[in-house]
Formats: C-alpha cells, sequence, structure tokens
C-alpha cells in the first residue's frame, strides 16, 4: 500500500492557534500584561524552541510571580490540551484511508504531550500508526525517523509522499529519503532556494487531496 507521512504541529493540527488560546488563558490566570502574548509566541517559534529554554525564559520573566511549576504545567499541557483536527482534513484523512493508502504521523517533540494531541483530536482512530523523535531517537529531517515510521506500519519508502508545513524537518526531509512531497505553506511564500517540494498546498486538506489524487510512479 502507498505511504504516507504526515506532520502533525501546523500540518493536520493547528497548534499555534491552540498554543495561542493557552497563552491567553495563562497570563489572564496570573494577572500577566496581555502583551506578552506577542512575546511567548516569539520566544515560542511555533514549537521549535526547546520547552526547557522557554522555561526559562518565562521563569526569569516572571520571577516571584508565576511558581515554577506553573509554568512547567503550562508548557506540558497548555496547547497540547487545545488541538483541534479541522473538520475538511479529518475527511481528507478518511478519503486516504479510504483509497488505501498507509498514513502514519512522523512528528519532532516529546512523546507525551504530543500523543496528547494525537488522542485529543482524534487522529489515533485514524492514522495506522505515529512516530515520534523523542521515542525514535531520531529528529525530522534525519533519514532515520522516516524509515522507523515505515517500519512501524509495515510499509515500504518507496513512491512515499511526505506532507508538512517545514521547509526544513518536512521537505527536506523528504529529500534525503527519495520521497514526493507536499509543503503546507500556510499562506507563507516558499523561500528556501536549496531544494523544492513537489507540491505546495495552502492547508493540509488540499495536500491530502493532492497526494491522494496523484498518479502512481513505482515502476518509474
Amino acid at each position: 500500500m502507498p505511504l504516507l507521512m504526515l506532520d502533525l504541529d501546523n500540518t493536520l493540527v493547528d497548534r499555534d492557534a491552540a498554543f495561542r488560546d493557552a497563552v491567553t488563558e495563562f497570563l489572564a490566570a496570573h494577572g500577566l500584561p496581555g502583551d506578552d502574548l506577542a512575546w511567548l509566541m516569539s520566544v515560542d517559534a511555533s514549537g521549535y524552541t526547546p520547552r526547557q529554554t522557554i522555561a526559562e525564559a518565562m521563569t526569569e520573566r516572571y520571577d516571584g510571580t508565576v511558581p515554577e511549576d506553573a509554568v512547567r504545567t503550562f508548557l506540558d499541557r497548555g496547547a497540547a490540551d487545545r488541538g483541534a483536527l479541522a473538520g475538511p482534513t479529518r475527511d481528507a484523512l478518511a478519503k486516504a484511508v479510504a483509497a488505501g493508502w498507509t498514513c502514519v504521523i512522523v512528528t519532532n517533540g516529546r512523546v507525551a504531550q504530543q500523543e496528547l494531541k494525537i488522542r485529543n483530536t482524534g487522529l489515533d482512530a485514524i492514522v495506522h500508526g505515529w512516530v515520534i523523535s523523542e521515542s525514535a531517537g531520531h529528529k525530522k529531517p534525519a533519514p532515520e525517523i522516516f524509515h522507523t515510521a515505515a517500519a512501524e506500519v509495515g510499509a515500504a519508502l518507496q513512491s512515499s509522499w511526505v506532507v508538512g508545513d517545514s521547509a526544513h524537518a518536512d521537505i527536506q526531509g523528504a529529500t534525503g529519503i527519495d520521497a514526493r512531497s507536499v509543503w503546507v505553506s500556510n499562506g507563507r511564500p516558499w523561500t528556501e532556494p536549496a531544494f523544492r517540494p513537489t507540491h505546495i498546498a495552502v492547508d493540509a486538506a488540499s495536500a491530502i487531496r493532492h497526494v491522494i489524487g496523484a498518479p502512481d510512479t513505482t515502476a518509474r
């Protein structure tokens, strides 16, 4: 069966929106300035800043105002508790599975947090499996994590597709395993000169629909 490897944060799930909501609630709960929303979103960098780095920045900024355990709880569960799977994305995934595609989530991050998102959004009932960098021992774009994902669902990497929003982690990762790819732009322009995705889509639903409608090139 053809293999479709999908990123989680800001691809299948709007992670930035979930984090923004969590930050807004955190600031209000602790009587902190609403203007700190922009600061925390910048520090977070769409989830690419290590958790410990964010924790240290918040502890320094809110020293004596917010307990350290409150910061840890916010970082562990805040965004994960709010993730949602958009209806069009859910429908596109269901169609991919019905069409015979093997769908596996490949995501960087910590197991506890990423699995919470997968289960809370119902993705665990749709996809065939998932691989998280913390347990895999490798982070995208390393080829090893994609090989682990294929092995997890008993599929081959030949003629596989990678869908994701990160040029570095997802599209460069696809290039490293000779897979085709769809970059989820979320309205951004492509700016990487060294490599390009096979296709660019504005959102995950459009990306999945493109993949399952693409011709089979197994024999190329």
